[in-house]
C-alpha cells in the first residue's frame, strides 16, 4: 500500500484541511497516510474516517536551518513513497524531502494575511528556486495559477489546476429551518445573513457586522456566524453592542453546517483574501444568493448576475457596497430566489466533488509510478 506523507502548517477544520480530510476518506484503503502538523493543532482529525492515518509528534519548528534537518530525520524514519506539502508553512518539509530525493507534490491554497497587499520577496525567491524540483504544484484558483506562472515563474508543465469541488446533491435547499430559528431566537420572517469560516483576521467578520449594522433597525435582519478562532472575542464584543445586540448569533464551529445553510436567506463572504472558498460552494449548493468581497476567484465562481453584489475590499466604499447588496436582497425575495437558483445550477455544473477526486487521484498515482531508467 503506497504511503503518503502530508505536511500541513495546521490541521484545523478550514478549507485546505477539510479538503485533505475528504480526499483521504475517499481514497479509503488505497493509500496509508502520515500527517505531520507544524503547529500541532489537529482539530480536523475528527473529520477522518475509514483510512489508515498516523499522526507522529511534530518536530519543534525553529527556523528553516533547524527545522529542515528535523524534517529530514522524520522523513527518513517514515520512508514515504510520496510527500505532499501544503502552502508556504510546510516549505521546510518540501526542502527536506527534495534533499532526500523524495517525490513531492506541493499544494497552494492562498497567501498569508501579510501578503494580501503584496508578495514577500523571500517567499517568492524560495518558490522560484525549489518548486521546479517538485513533481507538480497544485493550485485551486485561476488567480493562483496566474501567480504561479508569472510571479513564481513556474513552467506550465509543472502546474496542475484543480478547483475545489463538493457533492452539491448532499446539500438541501434553503427552507428557513423554522426549528433551528426557534432555538436561536430568530423570528420566522426575519432575513438571515450567514457566514461560515474560521475566525481569522483576514476573514474580516467585523466588516460584515459593520455593514449589517447600517440596516437596522429599519430591517428585521439577523446574522449567523459559523466558526471559531482568534477573532471570536473581538467579534462577540461587536455583536453585543448596539445596534446589533440580539441580532448576531455566534454558533461556533459546526461539523455539519447544512442545517444552518438551510436557515439562511443570504450568504456573506467579507474576506480580505480568498482563493476558492469551499463555504461559498456549499452556500451555492443550498441555492443561496451571495453578497461578497471580490477576492480570489469569487467573481469567476459566481454567475454573471451576481457581479452586482460584489465589492472590492478596503475602506468605507466596500462597507457601503456590501450594505447596499444586503439591503437589495433583504427587500426582494424574488431576487433572492432567482440568484439562488443560478448559483445552484453553476455549482452543480462546474464544481463537482467527483471531478475533483478524479483529478487528485490521477495526479497522486502518476507521481507514484516508477521513474524510467531508475
Amino acid at each position: 500500500m503506497p504511503h503518503l506523507f502530508h505536511a500541513c502548517p495546521t490541521f484545523i477544520p478550514a478549507g485546505s484541511e477539510t479538503r485533505t480530510a475528504g480526499l483521504i476518506n475517499a481514497f479509503g484503503d488505497e493509500f496509508r497516510h502520515t500527517i505531520v502538523v507544524m503547529d500541532g493543532r489537529m482539530d480536523a482529525r475528527a473529520l477522518l474516517s475509514g483510512a489508515q492515518v498516523d499522526f507522529p509528534p511534530t518536530p519543534k519548528k525553529a527556523g528553516t536551518l533547524a527545522t529542515v534537518p528535523r524534517m529530514r530525520a522524520l522523513l527518513k524514519s517514515a520512508a514515504p513513497d510520496l510527500v505532499l506539502t501544503y502552502n508556504f508553512g510546510a516549505f521546510d518539509t518540501l526542502l527536506a524531502a527534495r534533499s532526500l530525493g523524495l517525490p513531492v507534490i506541493h499544494h497552494e491554497d492562498g497567501f498569508h494575511p501579510d501578503e494580501a497587499g503584496g508578495f514577500k520577496r523571500r517567499r517568492v525567491w524560495l518558490r522560484r528556486a525549489f518548486l521546479p524540483g517538485t513533481f507538480r504544484v497544485v493550485v485551486i484558483s485561476e488567480l493562483l495559477k496566474k501567480v504561479a506562472l508569472e510571479v513564481w515563474r513556474l513552467a506550465p508543465r509543472k502546474l496542475e489546476f484543480i478547483p475545489n469541488g463538493i457533492e452539491a446533491e448532499g446539500f438541501p435547499a434553503r427552507d428557513g429551518n423554522a426549528e433551528l430559528r426557534r432555538e436561536l431566537g430568530i423570528p420566522e420572517r426575519a432575513v438571515v445573513v450567514g457566514t461560515v469560516g474560521h475566525m481569522r483576521p483576514e476573514k474580516n467578520v467585523p466588516r460584515l457586522l459593520t455593514a449589517i449594522g447600517r440596516l437596522v433597525p429599519g430591517l428585521d435582519i439577523h446574522v449567523v456566524v459559523l466558526g471559531d478562532g482568534q477573532e471570536r472575542e473581538r467579534i462577540a464584543a461587536l455583536a453585543a453592542a448596539p445596534p446589533l445586540a440580539g441580532r448576531v448569533h455566534l454558533v461556533g464551529y459546526q461539523g455539519d453546517p447544512r442545517p444552518y445553510y438551510r436557515m439562511m436567506d443570504v450568504f456573506a463572504l467579507t474576506s480580505d483574501t480568498e482563493q476558492m472558498p469551499i463555504s461559498l460552494l456549499e452556500a451555492m449548493a443550498c441555492g443561496l444568493p451571495v453578497v461578497a468581497t471580490n477576492v480570489g476567484d469569487v467573481r469567476a465562481m459566481l454567475p454573471g448576475e451576481q457581479a452586482a453584489f460584489l465589492a472590492l475590499p478596503g475602506g468605507e466604499p466596500c462597507v457601503e457596497a456590501l450594505a447596499t447588496g444586503f439591503r437589495r436582497l433583504a427587500e426582494d425575495p424574488e431576487l433572492r430566489a432567482r440568484l439562488g437558483a443560478k448559483n445552484l445550477g453553476r455549482v452543480r455544473t462546474l464544481y463537482s466533488k467527483e471531478g475533483m477526486l478524479r483529478a487528485y487521484g490521477k495526479l497522486y498515482r502518476a507521481a507514484l509510478l516508477p521513474v524510467p531508467g531508475a
